[in-house]
This record gives structure tokens, C-alpha cells and sequence, in this order.
């Protein structure tokens, strides 16, 4: 087989690997959360056909990455990972709450390992680079060892930011669910009703109150949802809120004194989160005062002296 034939069968494969990627990643990536459904607005669309409130089970059969997982594992690939328990975590914490998600992640690492390798041979092939022995060598490892861990960074990444927006957007969901309390309502149509409020401002925080009163429908403890609710936002101030309404729950104390205190001190939080970081803009300003007007300075100062010593040097 010539060489030619070679680059071509290798191009055709990573193509179909790209394309077979954007079709895969976009049902499961790209998927827009209904709130209003899972919340069970009156009127919400993909209710159950009597008309009945939505329910905490999910169809993924239709799901793009659902049946390519399975059609992988029905060929005799495994796609189990020593780690499911850890991974799973991280995935969550993510934002990744499928059941198919873990393998679905396998699968994607696997495919980038292989495939970026396949890239980087056809680019140095097209390019006529004469790239070879351990140097060669280095650089397919390289790139074989960047598609094993980028979807790690990715999903670090976008664990990170959700994590972020949910911290964010929690003062202002207490402060509704203040409101909620001192008007009526009690703490489990509290989180119906203010993750309602929030889809627009806050979805992931709407999620996760939704995901709440979900489970608290389907008959679980009050208890036990409002710690998988804090184990699925992975942010510290949210476990301790669960911890306060528990706590507060068990010993009669009134919620609505303790979500007002509590409150207050998430709002001063989020202040003095604010006033960290703009103290820390003149350190940061510095860096690329120092990178790209000291040169400049020196620059203008330096250069009319440099002149003068020049031409009077020469001019000798």
C-alpha cells in the first residue's frame, strides 16, 4: 500500500471519527434542561399523556450517546472503568447526571486517544515533515497522552464554572426562599416554587431545587434529598444549608429565623467575594503593566540617548 493510500484511509477515519464526535456530543452536551417541566409548571410541555406531573424517571433511549454506548458494548468493548465511583463524582459535579455518562466518558477518552495520534501522522505526512526516530516517537506519544487527559481538563473545567454560578446565585435564591417562608409556604414547596422563580437568572441553581422537590414527591426524606442536593452542587455553602434546615427540622426551631440569618451572612459572602477580587486587580493589572508598557518606556527614554551616542560615535 503506498503512501498515498495510507494518508487517505487515515484522513477518511478521522473524519468520520469528527463527525461521528459532533453528532454524539451535541444530544448530550448541548442539551437545554426543561425547568419548567421538571418543576411541573402548569401548562409545561412533555408532561405524561394523562396529563399527570412529570416523574423523576427519564427516557434515554432515544439518546444519541445512549444507543452508541450500547451498540459499542453490544461489539464486546467494555467501556467499565476501575474508578466508575470516583469518575461518576466528578461528572456530576459537572453537571453530567446521565446514567450512561461514566461510559459515555470512557468512550470519548478512548476515541481522543486513538484519534489525535491518527492527526498528528496525517499532519506531519501532509506537511512533508521528515520527523523522525525518538523524536517522532515523542510527538504521537504527546499527542496520544493530550486526548487521554482533555476531557478530564474539560470536565475540571466546567465543574469549576457551574460550581461558580451556583455559589453566585444562592443568596438570591435564600432571600426568595425567605420570602417563601414568611409568607406560608413550607421548606419542601419552598424549593418548587423559588427554583420556578430562578430558571432564567439561575438554571443550574433551578436544577438542583428541582431535582429537591422532585425526590421530596417521590416520597423520599427530606433528609436524604436535601443531601443529595448538596452533594451534587459540590459547594461547601450549600451542604451547610442543608445541614441548617436538617439540623433546625429535628430540633423544632423555626426555619424561617434561621434562613434570615443565614441569609445575611451568604449576602455578606458574596460581598466580600466581590471586594476580594477587585483588590485584586491592581496585582493583577501589574503583570501586563510590566510586560507591555515598561519595554515601551524604556523604549522612548533609552532610544534618543542611543541616538545621540551613535552619531556621535560615527560621526567621528
Amino acid at each position: 500500500m503506498s503512501q498515498d493510500m495510507i494518508t487517505y484511509l487515515l484522513l477518511g477515519l478521522v473524519f468520520g471519527a469528527v463527525v461521528l464526535g459532533v453528532l454524539a456530543v451535541a444530544p448530550m452536551f448541548g442539551r437545554k434542561v426543561d425547568m419548567a417541566k421538571r418543576l411541573g409548571m402548569p401548562g409545561a410541555a412533555g408532561a405524561a399523556a394523562g396529563g399527570g406531573a412529570p416523574t423523576l424517571r427519564s427516557d434515554t433511549s432515544n439518546n444519541l450517546w445512549a444507543r452508541l454506548v450500547t451498540e459499542v458494548e453490544s461489539r464486546g468493548i467494555s467501556l467499565h472503568d476501575d474508578k466508575a465511583a470516583v469518575l461518576q463524582e466528578r461528572l456530576t459535579l459537572a453537571g453530567y447526571n446521565q446514567p450512561y455518562a461514566v461510559r459515555a466518558f470512557v468512550l470519548i477518552r478512548t476515541t481522543l486517544t486513538l484519534i489525535f495520534p491518527a492527526l498528528t501522522y496525517s499532519f506531519l505526512i501532509a506537511t512533508g515533515s521528515t520527523m523522525v526516530g525518538t523524536k517522532f516517537y515523542l510527538v504521537v506519544l504527546g499527542s496520544a497522552l493530550l486526548g487521554l487527559y482533555l476531557p478530564n481538563v474539560i470536565v475540571s473545567g466546567r465543574a469549576d464554572r457551574r460550581m461558580t454560578e451556583i455559589l453566585n446565585g444562592f443568596p438570591d435564591a435564600l432571600d426568595l426562599m425567605l420570602v417563601c417562608v414568611e409568607a406560608g409556604l413550607g421548606i419542601d414547596a419552598c424549593f418548587a416554587r423559588v427554583g420556578e422563580e430562578i430558571v432564567n437568572l439561575h438554571p443550574r441553581l433551578a436544577e438542583l431545587f428541582a431535582g429537591v422537590s422532585l425526590e421530596l414527591r417521590a416520597g423520599r426524606p427530606r433528609a436524604d434529598a436535601l443531601k443529595n442536593m448538596a452533594r451534587k452542587s459540590g459547594v461547601q455553602e450549600i451542604q451547610s444549608f442543608a445541614t441548617l434546615v436538617i439540623q433546625s427540622d429535628k430540633l423544632g426551631a423555626s426555619i424561617g429565623q434561621a434562613l434570615k440569618v443565614y441569609a445575611a451572612e451568604m449576602r455578606e459572602g458574596r460581598r466580600m467575594r466581590a471586594e476580594e477580587k477587585a483588590h485584586r486587580l491592581p496585582v493583577l493589572l501589574s503583570v501586563p503593566m510590566v510586560v507591555f508598557l515598561l519595554p515601551v518606556v524604556v523604549g522612548s527614554l533609552g532610544l534618543p540617548a542611543a541616538i545621540q551616542i551613535s552619531n556621535s560615535q560615527f560621526g567621528e
